[in-house]
């Protein structure tokens, strides 16, 4: 009915530091992303494609980490570090849902800029806004079914008794094979494919992306090489924040490694939390939204 998480640290000194440390980024992530997806909800300069997939990879970062931080805050500072069984496929479901979305979103996000820099007058007919909501669309449909698959399998392992723990701070795949009562060999090599392919495969296609995208800036002029540069650089420092840890974790059959829990706090976390830092810090067209929308609220 229950499992007993391990979470990140015994060390209690240590669990305090990291209960406030998280409980800062976490709050940095609602607010961070909120003003983002406020900023261009409200400004009529922000209305372009990339700016529509910026709020919605806002909402997924949201999203995404509230499904681990707050238990993960909550058990740094508990005795008892527990988490029903519908809680914990809640949680492995919510986990790859909005995980495999951002990733389909940030691939969204590459075509997006790649139709924009390579071919900018067929750019308003290709990415319409038909178009941009399909592709939002799909993304939500790709996490759903991968996540569903995922969640699937786990749930029809045996599982032996809550006594010896899930050693994470969230239930995730791994962890949660090491305790089943079966041979998970098929089982494992199956998520790895499902999860590990996943990754790797819209890292590569994203990093082929950008490659072209880069290729084609020797044709542009300094002004726009320079702008097309500044937005791409801040998708692509995004992109290897969130994908090198996905595939540490997920690129391997079913095995758990000490450093697996810290690598998951980049994914889980970090990377949610700098996003809206990379994104505004670059990009001086969000920069003057959030004056405006700053304006507008101390006029009221």
């Amino acid at each position: 009915t229950e499992f007993i998480l391990h979470g990140l640290t015994q060390d209690r000194k240590v669990a305090r530091v990291c209960c406030l440390l998280f409980l800062l980024f976490y709050t940095m992530i609602i607010f961070g992303n909120l003003l983002i997806i406020i900023t261009i909800r409200t400004s009529d300069q922000l209305n372009s494609p990339m700016y529509f997939f910026l709020s919605y990879l806002s909402f997924v970062d949201i999203s995404y980490s509230t499904v681990s931080a707050p238990k993960l805050i909550h058990d740094l500072l508990a005795e008892e570090k527990t988490i029903s069984f519908a809680g914990c496929m809640a949680q492995l479901f919510g986990t790859h849902f909005f995980g495999c979305t951002e990733i389909f979103l940030l691939m969204a996000m590459a075509y997006d800029r790649c139709m924009a820099i390579c071919r900018p007058l067929h750019y308003g007919s290709v990415v319409s806004p038909r178009v941009c909501s399909c592709l939002v669309a799909a993304s939500g449909l790709g996490g759903f079914v991968h996540s569903l698959v995922q969640t699937l399998m786990v749930l029809q392992l045996p599982f032996c008794g809550p006594e010896k723990g899930v050693d994470h701070y969230f239930c995730d795949v791994h962890p949660l094979l090491a305790l089943a009562c079966a041979d998970t060999r098929t089982i494992s090599i199956a998520m790895a494919i499902n999860s590990g392919v996943i990754s790797l495969g819209c890292f590569i296609v994203l990093a082929v992306s950008y490659g072209v995208i880069l290729l084609s800036l020797r044709t542009q002029t300094p002004k726009g090489r320079l702008k097309a540069l500044y937005t791409c650089s801040s998708h692509i420092t995004v992109v290897v924040l969130f994908f090198g840890p996905c595939i540490f974790i997920y690129l391997r059959p079913s095995a758990t490694f000490p450093a697996d829990k810290v690598v998951s706090v980049f994914y889980t976390i970090i990377t949610p939390m700098l996003n809206p830092f990379i994104y505004t810090l670059r990009n001086q067209d969000v920069k003057n939204g959030m004056k405006k929308l700053w304006s507008r609220t101390v006029m009221r």
